[in-house]
């Protein structure tokens, strides 16, 4: 397997998790605390992450010429949504699997 074959396959990997993680905090975690967690701009930006994701492994696995971008925008969502979750608290999970694929994708993109 060649270097830029496992670097995309580790970034959607990322990508799945980060998707994964986000859908399952925000349905298990943010509704149930409310407050912070359920403000209109903290839940949009995990949705936005959530669907940049989803994007982001779709273009990758299909081998879409077009994967470049739709990384680097994952990556400027999900720092977004890592930012917010850190700023709200309590969603440790969230911000270590953002960061991770603003990594992955930020690589990916470059």
């Amino acid at each position: 397997m060649s270097a830029a074959t496992a670097s995309k396959q580790e970034c959607i990997k990322n990508c799945q998790e980060c998707q994964t993680t986000c859908a399952d905090q925000l349905t298990s975690h943010c509704l149930v605390e409310g407050g912070e967690h359920v403000q209109q701009e903290h839940v949009q930006r995990m949705l936005d992450c959530i669907a940049a994701c989803k994007a982001c492994i779709d273009f990758m696995s299909r081998n879409s010429e077009y994967h470049a971008l739709y990384c680097k925008a994952c990556a400027e969502v999900c720092k977004a949504c890592a930012d917010s979750c850190e700023q709200v608290g309590d969603m440790d999970q969230c911000v270590a699997c953002c960061r991770k694929c603003v990594q992955s994708c930020s690589a990916m993109a470059a």
